[in-house]
């Protein structure tokens, strides 16, 4: 798992592309500054592994853009002491963030392919991050291990299910993708102590379907 002096040098420039895109929360940028992103996608595109855009991953999903990823992060405003649930692993890029992060995090995919190389990775990379692994359905989340003090969405659904708001903590937030078609408005929705759930949209991403009843 080679990380060179080159590769570090092109995450310090893709940071500072972060920081002028508007990313402030600095703990995310470290986060992403200590992860080696060119690991997380094929050999084939590591040369623009660094680039701020999205990437094939295999079995029609792909690794979001840097933006993306720093800007659903920052929305939630993470803390160490965070349970968060994340729906969509993926190549494990976003929950590596939330690895560094410290959080305490659940993690679920539909695809057994991701799911698998994405579990076996991730451990491998860094044995010491919290992270719990589960395969099936994202729209029903992980009910067991409910509630959550954060939920982050990393495709894009047709609508907001409601299984993932009733997990979410009183106090908590979650970002969530959502509009059919190419593109998706990021929402960001807030409950109250009391329960009350605030949605506020947070402009316009592209990601892939989040597909429901689709475990394979």
């Amino acid at each position: 798992m080679e990380d060179s002096y080159r590769d570090k040098g092109l995450r310090k420039q893709l940071i500072a592309e972060m920081r002028q895109k508007g990313i402030t929360d600095e703990a995310v940028l470290a986060a992403m500054d200590r992860i080696p992103r060119h690991l997380f996608v094929d050999s084939a595109f590591k040369e623009l592994a660094y680039r701020d855009m999205a990437l094939r991953i295999g079995a029609g999903q792909t690794i979001s853009q840097p933006y993306t990823v720093a800007i659903q992060t920052q929305m939630l405003q993470i803390k160490k002491t965070d349970k968060v649930l994340e729906v969509g692993t993926g190549s494990g890029y976003q929950a590596a963030v939330m690895g560094e992060l410290g959080v305490k995090l659940f993690t679920i995919e539909r695809q057994k392919l991701l799911y698998d190389t994405a579990k076996a990775f991730l451990i491998k990379i860094n044995p010491f991050y919290k992270i719990k692994f589960f395969f099936g359905d994202g729209y029903k989340g992980v009910p067991s291990y409910a509630p959550f003090d954060k939920i982050i969405v990393t495709c894009g659904a047709p609508y907001i299910p409601q299984d993932l708001i009733d997990q979410l903590k009183p106090g908590g937030r979650a970002v969530i993708p959502v509009g059919e078609g190419d593109v998706q408005k990021m929402i960001l929705i807030t409950k109250s102590e009391s329960g009350e759930i605030t949605k506020e949209e947070k402009g316009d991403f592209r990601f892939v379907p989040m597909l429901e009843n689709k475990v394979s």
